[in-house]
């Protein structure tokens, strides 16, 4: 069942948008503010979002900017503007499709279909992208790690970390850049975070099976590399 996020502000249209959608068969969330709803997409996994621009706390554009350094996820930007300079905003933040308040939900609906669609048969050209060092392979589409054939348990930011490294993989990647790539450059915290997350990573990955695959570059950062 596919799972679509919607961030809107009137809780009467986030409502009726929530019925139609459950009744088509999607699993829904809702969030009423920017910030409840970025938490939402950081911590979550979903197919698709719903996003209101005029937002409280956060607006929509913002929402939309931050979750693109990190996600690819398709984006629909819902809004009662109609001015040319806010769709152009939107799409070249990222968006992948405006629809202007008052809507008809069967256009709604349709142009969900279609974001869906076009991101399903990304990930079927993808489908051979998995990532792998040794004994342990990264499917980002199913978005599964297995070890010694054993499927690990991640949190979503522990999977983002460890497909990064996997993606750089023999690069030696500073924790100022792993932090702006996973956390996002306006993250409050420091780069211990980094440190943090990889010792989570180990205890998983690593630890239980008696292997290595992630090392520490004293004084830069961290570098998985071909055995």
């Amino acid at each position: 069942m596919e799972k679509i996020l919607i961030i809107e502000d009137e809780e009467k249209i986030a409502r009726f948008i929530e019925l139609e959608l459950k009744y088509e068969g999607y699993d829904v969330e809702k969030a009423f503010n920017g910030r409840e709803g970025l938490e939402l997409a950081s911590s979550q996994p979903f197919d698709l979002i719903l996003l209101d621009i005029m937002l409280p706390e956060l607006n929509g554009i913002e929402v939309l900017r931050r979750i693109r350094r990190v996600s690819d996820i398709p984006i629909i930007l819902l809004t009662a503007r109609d001015a040319v300079v806010d769709k152009v905003t939107g799409l070249d933040g990222g968006a992948d499709d405006y629809i202007t308040k008052p809507f008809a939900i069967e256009e709604l609906l349709a142009r969900i279909r279609v974001a869906l669609r076009k991101r399903n048969n990304s990930n079927v050209m993808k489908g051979s992208s998995e990532l792998s060092v040794g004994s342990l392979t990264l499917d980002p589409i199913r978005r599964e790690v297995i070890v010694d054939e054993n499927l690990i348990d991640l949190t979503k930011r522990e999977f983002d970390l460890l497909q990064y490294l996997l993606e750089n993989k023999n690069i030696v990647l500073s924790r100022e850049t792993i932090l702006q790539q996973i956390w996002g450059y306006d993250f409050a915290g420091d780069t211990n975070a980094v440190d943090v997350y990889i010792r989570y990573l180990r205890a998983k990955i690593e630890e239980p099976f008696g292997l290595k695959f992630i090392q520490t570059v004293r004084g830069v950062g961290y570098v998985i590399k071909d055995e």
